[in-house]
């Protein structure tokens, strides 16, 4: 179910980062125009005179201005004036020196346990 919803998540952002909602908007507004004139004539001229782009509704005006708007640039172009010269130091050369490690000596080496006393036999007893 979680890969599922993953899969509809990635999906609509898809279609949404595309445009498709338009696609969408439009498609609805064309199925509400047919219905909406083949109330008054045949089927066959009322699909027709959806078509034509004389006829078109609020809605299709609507999608047509903002497609426009997603398919012009959002910023402005900039002609460069010249070219830009990318200037890279060298970077320093860093050297790092392992510290000086001195060996641990033999002689403090305590092993747990060597100097300890074994336990009184028998053991004590509560009384």
């Amino acid at each position: 179910m979680w890969r599922r919803s993953q899969i509809f998540c990635v999906l609509l952002a898809w279609l949404l980062a595309t445009g498709s909602q338009w696609d969408l908007v439009q498609t609805f507004a064309w199925g509400r125009m047919i219905v909406s004139y083949s109330r008054t004539m045949p089927l066959l001229e009322a699909v027709r005179l959806t078509f034509t782009p004389d006829n078109e509704c609020a809605i299709c005006n609507t999608v047509s201005a903002a497609k426009q708007q997603l398919d012009s640039p959002a910023t402005p172009d900039l002609k460069l004036l010249g070219k830009i010269i990318l200037v890279f130091q060298p970077a320093p050369v860093l050297v790092i020196a392992a510290p000086n490690l001195s060996r641990w000596p033999l002689g403090d080496i305590v092993v747990p346990g060597a100097s300890r006393a074994a336990p009184p036999l028998p053991p004590p007893r509560v009384v």
